[in-house]
């Protein structure tokens, strides 16, 4: 007995077999546990990613939804309620089952502006802890969107630099440069008695010359001020006419001092000096446009609302910190018009801020003669019967003048003269036109805007 014991105790045959079932069955659990775990872990991974995307989805359906909703109702920014948000949506599948909702927060414009900021957060029934938020900006692209926008033929000499978009509903000769499109509504016109393509000259860069494309509708581009004469009456500034020659504004920052005008100078124009016995005299045009005499009126704060309105002509100058429009003209709109004379250098207390001036006159936007030899011009400028521009003074020659805005005119206009080998004669030999970016959404009180709605940026919180 003792020896069958020894023998079994010593035959260690089965042993290793037994070690392998034992270690492999202990790795074979691990393996499936593992694979178990990471499956169970990418399901867990991949629905969350599933649900996540979908929130986004729904985020983006509530964007729409609201851009849909202004479509139809441009300044509801409480969705429909009056209520402030936010505005709580349910988002359902095909078959009508609520799988999700959409929570919309809406901030509406700041005053002269029309951009709305509208922020989308998306998130399922599954998982409502997962969010996605979506944010626009959306708004109506004012309609100084151009350097220049023109209803009558232009021309460019070659000592004009445009940075900006320029559109004519005339013909177009451009000897200056640019770096924007320079734009015809013509494919040809006539100038000086010869035929020409509608965007012509000895300036380019040419790639950016593209004619002929649909005119665009002056008279919905023009504003007929009776917007601004409102809004002057009843929380603004309202000035009838004036009794004498018009009125006179010098911006001091964020307030103006006013004088009445009692007279003007007047210069001569287009011409020439000619004598007779009893001697020398003038025989061509003379132009009255600059300030003789002044009365002091008052000083004022710019109007909250920012809008200014004068039945009569108005002179203009100084530094603006603030949002303003100047608005002249009278009603019922007639012959003869009230003109705007920038008497001096206009500027902005900062550019690319929220600085802005908006100057509209049912005539003519004029730069006198009496102006500094190196000038500039902060503004928006809207002529809406007639041009914007410098007259022809007799042996007057300016350095330069650069304008940081736009210049709407339904006669166009100019701010040199050139004679036949391009050397100029009057005005400013060297001019600067540039565009300023912050007028396309937040144009001065007033300013034509469109009417649909564009994205201006979005983003994802």
């Amino acid at each position: 007995m003792w020896k069958l014991w020894k023998n079994l105790r010593q035959d260690k045959r089965g042993s290793l077999i037994l070690y392998v079932l034992i270690f492999g069955s202990v790795t074979t659990m691990i393996i499936i546990s593992g694979v178990a775990s990471y499956a169970l872990f990418e399901n867990k991974a991949s629905n969350r990613k599933h649900e996540r995307d979908l929130a986004f989805h729904i985020a983006e359906a509530g964007i729409n939804y609201y851009k849909w909703h202004l479509a139809h109702n441009a300044t509801d920014y409480t969705d429909g309620t009056g209520e402030p948000g936010p505005y709580i949506h349910d988002y359902t599948d095909k078959d009508n089952n609520v799988i999700g909702q959409f929570s919309l927060e809406i901030d509406e414009p700041l005053a002269g502006s029309s951009v709305v900021i509208v922020r989308s957060t998306g998130a399922t029934v599954v998982a409502p802890e997962v969010e996605r938020t979506i944010q626009v900006r959306l708004g109506f692209p004012a309609l100084t969107d151009y350097t220049f926008l023109s209803n009558a033929n232009m021309n460019f000499s070659f000592t004009t630099e445009v940075h900006g978009a320029v559109h004519s509903n005339g013909g177009i000769r451009f000897d200056g440069t640019t770096d924007s499109w320079v734009k015809s509504a013509k494919d040809r016109y006539k100038y000086e008695n010869q035929w020409h393509n509608g965007v012509w000259g000895g300036g380019g860069p040419k790639s950016f010359w593209v004619y002929p494309v649909p005119a665009i509708d002056f008279f919905a581009v023009t504003s007929d001020l009776k917007d601004i004469q409102e809004a002057a009456d009843e929380a603004g500034v309202y000035l009838t006419t004036s009794g004498q020659e018009g009125w006179h504004f010098v911006f001091n920052n964020t307030s103006f001092d006013l004088y009445r005008v009692t007279s003007r100078d007047c210069y001569y124009g287009e011409g020439r000096w000619r004598h007779r016995w009893g001697g020398w005299y003038w025989q061509g045009s003379s132009y009255c446009y600059d300030i003789g005499n002044e009365i002091f009126v008052r000083s004022e704060v710019i109007p909250a609302n920012g809008a200014i309105f004068a039945e009569d002509n108005v002179w203009v100058e100084g530094v603006v910190d603030g949002r303003v429009s100047i608005g002249v003209g009278s009603f019922p709109v007639q012959e003869p018009y009230a003109h705007i004379y920038i008497a001096d250098n206009l500027t902005y207390a900062a550019k690319s801020s929220d600085d802005v001036i908006g100057l509209l006159a049912q005539g003519e936007i004029i730069v006198p003669y009496e102006v500094p030899d190196v000038m500039e011009i902060n503004a928006a400028l809207l002529s809406q019967f007639k041009s914007i521009y410098r007259p022809y003074y007799y042996d007057d020659i300016k350095d330069s003048l650069t304008v940081f805005g736009s210049q709407i005119a339904y006669g166009g206009g100019g701010w040199k003269y050139v004679n036949g080998w391009g050397h100029v004669v009057s005005g400013f030999v060297n001019t600067n036109h540039i565009y300023d970016g912050n007028l396309r959404y937040y144009p001065p009180p007033g300013f034509p805007v469109g009417i649909v709605y564009e994205l201006i940026s979005w983003e994802e919180l």
